[in-house]
């Protein structure tokens, strides 16, 4: 398959544009890190940023950078260390999980829409998205939003742009809203809890007014148990004040330890990343979003019918869940927990030929795939990019 690696935005307009009158479907991507996500799309050809990199504006004053899509996100996150800044979404690394290597870049994180546990407090990543800059299915360059975060009336391109999975047009270059990295993390420990409590005590402390930017419940093997996590972020004196705080709302709860320093990164990274679940390799892994209150009813219904693992984060709104990958990888089973408990859920990993025969992402209604298709044809009327790697036939 031929790869074309653009330099820069007019190159990719012109490989675009050549893609559309010869109806050449193109494969969109950075490195690759997520190829094995979504739909396989059946494509002629890929288009790939790679060789787009650099950060194009960074204002630490203004707490703003904008970068080439094709830019590793571990650059984009050095430079803003540097002057004591962070990107406030937490975005996940899926490499561990899919098996891949190479370099994820700050393109997919907005295409995908990828974030992490912090999540709970600063949003996602098309919350923090100000500005983006993409080639269509035409050829055409777009730009919409700037440095500022600001109202808009019509359609949106910057938040449509967020979680479109390359299907809508090829990114060239993103602006973030960044924020100071805190001075402090502390996290509570809660030992000890089942599901039901676990969830109680997420939902209390996130309830509080004391701005908890990470809420997770780690379940041991044998599901009567396990770890309840709850993270606060900042000055050093507020740290103290709300976890104090923060302890005393949950005193009830009893079995409770104060976890800092590198233990406590690795254990976030690894609710992160979800390499709680990494160990089972030859297993399906299903990514839902419900009510934070329904998260363990939908883990207890798709437990009844399936050998199932799983943890909980953005307490409990977020659950991660590993099932068979024989049949259907459990795929009935979880489109009915989401049909009678709420939500939805998003086939993360699986054997290409698991994710050919299955709706990867939740099925829309027939309203709902109408607009998705009509947008797709403005965007890309030949439908050239991505075809398919999100819905059969868009």
């Amino acid at each position: 398959m031929t790869v074309h690696t653009p330099r820069d935005e007019q190159d990719a307009s012109i490989i675009i544009r050549d893609a559309a009158d010869k109806g050449t479907l193109l494969n969109v991507a950075g490195n690759g890190t997520k190829a094995p996500m979504g739909r396989p799309n059946q494509t002629d050809a890929s288009i790939s940023s790679a060789a787009m990199s650099g950060i194009t504006l960074y204002e630490p004053a203004e707490l703003v950078i904008s970068a080439k899509s094709g830019t590793p996100v571990l650059e984009v996150m050095r430079v803003l260390a540097a002057k004591g800044q962070e990107l406030p979404f937490e975005p996940m690394d899926y490499r561990s999980l899919l098996g891949t290597r190479g370099d994820p870049t700050i393109g997919a994180v907005a295409a995908m829409n990828i974030s992490g546990p912090r999540r709970i407090m600063a949003g996602a990543a098309r919350d923090s998205l100000i500005g983006v800059r993409f080639v269509n299915g035409r050829g055409e360059v777009v730009k919409s939003g700037g440095r500022v975060m600001k109202n808009v009336t019509g359609l949106d391109l910057v938040k449509l742009m967020a979680g479109s999975w390359g299907t809508l047009g090829f990114l060239t270059e993103v602006t973030f809203k960044v924020l100071p990295k805190p001075e402090r993390m502390a996290t509570l420990v809660i030992r000890g809890l089942d599901d039901n409590q676990a969830i109680e005590a997420l939902s209390m402390a996130l309830g509080s007014p004391f701005d908890v930017t990470g809420a997770a419940h780690l379940p041991d093997r044998d599901r009567r148990g396990g770890s309840t996590l709850i993270r606060l972020e900042g000055f050093r004196v507020s740290v103290d004040y709300r976890m104090n705080e923060l302890k005393r709302l949950l005193k009830r709860f009893r079995f409770m330890d104060i976890l800092e320093g590198v233990g406590a990164e690795a254990l976030w990274q690894s609710v992160r990343d979800a390499t709680i679940l990494t160990d089972q390799s030859q297993r399906a892994i299903w990514r839902v979003s419900t009510a934070p209150t329904k998260g363990p009813d939908v883990a207890a219904h798709v437990a009844q019918a399936l050998d199932a693992q799983w943890f909980y984060d953005w307490g409990g709104g977020l659950v991660w869940i590993s099932t068979p990958v024989d049949g259907d990888a459990g795929a009935s089973v979880l489109r009915e927990a989401t049909r009678t408990h709420g939500g939805h859920a998003t086939l993360v990993r699986a054997p290409a030929e698991v994710r050919s025969a299955l709706d990867v992402f939740e099925p829309q209604s027939d309203a709902l795939m109408t607009l998705t298709r009509g947008i797709k044809a403005s965007f890309d009327p030949a439908g050239i990019l991505n075809p398919g790697r999100m819905y059969a036939g868009v």
